[in-house]
């Protein structure tokens, strides 16, 4: 899974000029499920989004966690995150899970993380999204777990 996150004060998704989800301070986080990815691999990001250290402490250093300060999450699907940009110049989308199993990933992944922080918000998968946000740094993230390979024993 790949995922991009966003330290903002405030971020929201509208779709057809209706607000879906929003936030505060916290993470806007852009999720693109992969093929070969499963619940287990979206536990690993879950848990890493969660401790990652990226907002700051008393003395200016990212040293918080967004459970560390409060921050709540808004979680957006986002399948262009796995665009092919190697040949020509329009982007193949072939690296993005196919439509149903992203989306499976994606409920899994929001079910996951509203079990484990208390403020999730999200937007609607597949929906066409206006995403506003306000960036806090900027600080902007981007992380990728990959399923574990076979051994070849």
């Amino acid at each position: 899974m790949i995922a991009l996150l966003q330290r903002v004060s405030e971020a929201r998704v509208v779709i057809a000029g209706e607000t879906v989800g929003e936030i505060g301070p916290g993470l806007l986080v852009l999720v693109c499920a992969e093929p070969g990815d499963t619940g287990a691999v979206g536990d690993k990001l879950l848990a890493k989004i969660l401790k990652l250290r990226i907002f700051s402490d008393e003395q200016g250093k990212m040293n918080r966690s967004v459970q560390d300060v409060g921050g709540a999450l808004l979680i957006v699907s986002q399948f262009t995150l796995a665009a092919d940009t190697t040949g020509g110049n329009r982007p193949g989308f072939s690296n993005a899970a196919p439509p149903a199993l992203g989306e499976a990933l994606y409920d899994d992944f929001v079910q996951r993380a509203r079990a484990a922080h208390p403020v999730v918000q999200t937007g609607r998968f597949g929906a066409d999204m206006r995403v506003h946000l306000v960036n806090d740094g900027p600080v902007t993230i981007p992380l990728r777990m990959t399923p574990p390979t076979s051994s070849p024993l």
